[in-house]
């Protein structure tokens, strides 16, 4: 892990022309703002874990669900 010192108007490039910015700090914690190419996908880790975890949870089955294996389901 790299970890950087940054100020308000300072930022940093990643490979790819990945730009963050620091917009803003104080106690509370700091602004970015994320300049990327459109094809990169830029999700916060909070929301995609929460997606994950719901996913786990759906395809998740109980005692006495044998029987699904047996309808003709598509498999997308």
């Amino acid at each position: 892990m790299l970890i950087l010192n940054r100020r308000q108007g300072e930022a940093i490039i990643i490979d790819g022309g990945i730009r963050i910015i620091v917009l803003s700090s104080d106690r509370r914690g700091a602004r970015i703002g994320i300049e990327a190419p459109t094809e990169i996908n830029i999700q916060r880790e909070e929301l995609v874990n929460r997606v994950a975890e719901e996913n786990r949870r759906a395809n998740a089955r109980g005692p006495g669900t044998d029987w699904l294996d047996q309808l003709p389901l598509k498999n997308p």
